[in-house]
């Protein structure tokens, strides 16, 4: 049964979300922005339009999420009330608690994604480091960890480049997850990820580790402007490998895109390279390239507007030991994120895709210095 302190608990932190959330505001704004639906020749500009209905559901969302909590902290009330009065059981009461709870934390967390890109979609690649066929083993396991949890959370997955490793596992791959905060939620798994168990490809059986690399940048959409300078863009083709009917192995479908890029900023320049292999319509993968050099562009802008290059550089260190944001140490049953100090011996799970107590953790503690 749930203490009196626990209800005060729950009834300070709604009223806390109310004010941190701008409820009273947001409803207001949501009116207005729905008259402006209204207007004559509103459809005219669809993009335009789009995005206004975009910024309309987003408001609401607030909204919805907001009343949900408070419904939920006043069942809890009532329950109690009702409990006192004989006219309910005590595991009932605990019920309502463990409801409203799980409500307030879900609000409370989805505060902490307030950045403008954290509501975008994502890309997501993943780059097998040091060790071997084992590493590109972990690379695929990663992949599937990724693509689990995104089908659990509702989100599209669409596997833009694959390239499979010649034993086993594979070499990267290039993921593009759909979703409202599919970045902002998975921004925090930027970093290595470190592997360690008794390898099936060890003769020996031997314990291995091994290392793999996830980027995760957001996946911008048209309404975003970002300036590409075409003179700087070159393009080769190549046939697509692997599944896929004849039609993959015989037509140079697979597109590379090449852009020589300079940071306005600091003057430095590198080769951004980028292979789509997405579908078996050329233009269409060079469509979806240009995408994410799109994306890869505003994400590098993005960071100097928030004066975080130092933080995405040390982010991006050699694939090796004393690199690793969480490491999985499969015979001691144990995951552990090295940032947040969160773990769970639950590896099973994790491997399939149950990671939203390492996401939850990650923006908790850092979510507030964005």
């Amino acid at each position: 049964m749930i203490t009196l302190d626990q209800l005060k608990d729950i009834k300070e932190r709604t009223a806390a979300l109310k004010q941190y959330l701008s409820i009273d505001e947001k409803i207001m704004q949501v009116e207005e922005e729905q008259l402006r639906t209204q207007a004559p020749g509103f459809w005219d500009d669809a993009k335009a339009a789009e995005a206004q209905m975009k910024k309309v559901k987003a408001l609401q969302g607030w909204i919805d999420g907001y009343k949900e909590v408070a419904n939920r902290t006043e069942e809890v009330e009532l329950a109690m009330d009702l409990f006192r009065e004989e006219m309910v059981e005590e595991s009932e009461v605990d019920d309502a608690y463990s409801r409203a709870i799980t409500a307030i934390e879900e609000l409370e967390l989805k505060n902490m994604l307030r950045q403008e890109a954290d509501e975008m979609d994502c890309v997501l690649k993943i780059n097998s480091g040091a060790g071997g066929t084992e590493a590109q083993d972990w690379a695929s396991m990663l992949m599937r960890m990724y693509m689990r949890w995104a089908e659990a959370n509702g989100y599209k997955v669409a596997v833009a480049n694959l390239q499979e490793a010649e034993d086993a596992g594979i070499k990267t791959v290039t993921l593009e997850l759909k979703g409202q905060y599919a970045y902002g939620y998975l921004k925090g798994e930027n970093g290595v990820h470190r592997l360690v168990r008794v390898s099936p490809y060890n003769a020996q059986g031997k314990r291995m580790t091994s290392f793999s690399s996830v980027f995760v940048t957001p996946l911008v959409d048209d309404s975003i402007e970002v300036v590409i300078e075409t003179a700087r863009i070159s393009w080769d083709t190549f046939r697509s490998g692997g599944a896929g009917g004849q039609n993959v192995n015989k037509v140079e479908s697979g597109v590379r895109l090449r852009y020589q890029y300079k940071d306005p900023y600091t003057g430095v320049e590198e080769e951004i390279l980028i292979e789509n292999t997405e579908t078996r319509d050329q233009p269409k993968n060079k469509e979806n390239a240009m995408r994410q050099l799109r994306s890869i562009l505003y994400n590098k802008e993005m960071q100097h507007r928030m004066e975080e290059q130092s933080k995405v550089e040390a982010g991006k260190k050699k694939i090796e030991w004393g690199s690793q944001i969480r490491s999985y140490v499969f015979d001691d049953r144990r995951v552990k994120d090295h940032r947040t100090g969160f773990q769970t011996s639950d590896v099973g799970g994790v491997m399939d895709g149950k990671i939203d107590g390492f996401i939850k953790a990650y923006l908790m503690e850092f979510g507030g210095e964005e």
